[in-house]
């Protein structure tokens, strides 16, 4: 694994050592609860965030949960009627209530029908979109730790070697595995400059019967390592690299090594044509336990004692391997992003529709949002929002 420089592992280092001092409970059979200011945090900014969100100022907002010092500090759930919103809506991402034409329209990828999205079936897993990415690279992690991959500087084709690779564009075999987790394989992909309509790729993957195949046979644009590109189909890979590494498939995998002993049971993953689990947006969970995943971060990949991500990955997992992306100041690393601000470092899963995992490492605070405004409507962005709460609230 390659190094990140040593004062980002200093800071992390700090901010573990420091937690673990302060005997932080571990979540595993359900989070500790306490008040914002009982965990030194100031309640008023989280408090006029919340009277934002039942007033609908963000639009269809479900959860929001703040956790700080291993506490749950605001739990929050609000009431959407996603068979009311959703009458009438048809178009790319699917049909909505009494807007399918045919049974075979309501299945897992019709993102409009309130069947299977928001929540999963009337359960309480929220879909996390592309939350997922950050959650499967953690497997690919747990992976290196376990030795069944033997690190990021393996080449990304000899992992996935029992695919037709006939038609792989000549540059994409010089790719690695890092180059994957950073979006820089250099397969060319039409995702964020595209509208959401046959030209976009991600749309074209998703109609597909082979995710793998269909992105290991598109052209390439760059040499690996040189282009960042954000690249769904390149996340899906690590569905095929966990199988091929491990036996398993990611989300069984997941339950031995991770899921299992961060207490997380209740979970769905939705499933490729070709049965693997979707690792570009398909995993739903509750909010309280996607928070797991952020902890597991804050402790270093250590759960209760038990390593369980190598030594070092969650500080280059979680590194500015890239800058300026997306919008000024904004990094990405293994699959997360770094929306770093003046006042606090960001860790960061995100996901469509308006889902996120915030990771404040400085101050230890998690805040997760969970949301679903994929109909059209016009609303400020609540991503930045939250920050500034969040923010405000440890300053």
């Amino acid at each position: 694994m390659r190094f990140v420089p040593a004062a980002v592992l200093l800071l992390f280092t700090w901010g573990w050592n420091a937690a673990a001092a302060q005997g932080t409970p571990w979540p595993t059979n359900g989070w500790a609860t306490s008040s914002p200011e009982t965990q030194g945090m100031d309640a008023a900014p989280l408090r006029a965030f919340h009277d934002r969100l039942q007033v609908g100022d963000f639009g269809n907002v479900d959860r929001m949960l703040v956790i700080r010092r291993g506490h749950v500090v605001i739990n929050e759930r609000y009431e959407n009627d996603y068979s009311q919103i959703s009458r009438g809506a048809r178009g790319a991402l699917g049909c909505g209530e009494d807007s399918c034409t045919d049974p075979s329209e309501i299945h897992s990828y019709n993102y409009y029908h309130p069947h299977y999205h928001p929540f999963f079936q009337g359960r309480d897993v929220h879909t996390l979109q592309s939350v997922t990415k950050s959650v499967a690279a953690t497997m690919i992690g747990a992976a290196i730790h376990q030795r069944l991959i033997a690190s990021v500087d393996v080449n990304l084709l000899f992992l996935l070697r029992n695919y037709d690779l006939t038609g792989v564009d000549d540059r994409l075999r010089e790719a690695t595995l890092e180059d994957l987790l950073t979006m820089r394989s250099g397969i060319e992909w039409h995702e964020q400059d595209r509208p959401l309509d046959s030209t976009n790729t991600t749309l074209l993957l998703e109609f597909s019967d082979d995710w793998v195949q269909f992105t290991l046979d598109q052209p390439s644009d760059a040499e690996p390592g040189t282009k960042w590109a954000y690249n769904s189909g390149g996340s899906h890979l690590m569905s095929a690299i966990i199988r091929e590494a491990t036996g398993q498939t990611i989300d069984q995998f997941a339950e031995q090594r991770v899921f299992g002993p961060l207490g997380i049971t209740d979970y769905h993953w939705k499933k490729t044509p070709q049965g693997l689990p979707d690792t570009e947006g398909g995993l739903f969970l509750e909010a309280e336990q996607l928070a797991k995943i952020g902890y597991l971060y804050l402790k270093d990949g250590v759960w209760e004692g038990e390593r369980l991500l190598p030594e070092g990955w969650v500080a280059s997992a979680i590194a500015r391997q890239i800058d300026s992306v997306n919008a000024p100041g904004w990094g990405y690393g293994y699959q997360w992003w770094r929306l770093d601000r003046p006042e606090a470092i960001v860790w960061a899963g995100l996901g469509f529709g308006g889902q996120y995992l915030l990771v404040l490492p400085e101050h230890d605070v998690i805040g997760v949002l969970n949301s679903w405004n994929i109909f059209g409507q016009r609303v400020p962005s609540s991503l930045l929002a939250f920050l500034d709460a969040l923010a405000a609230s440890v300053q």
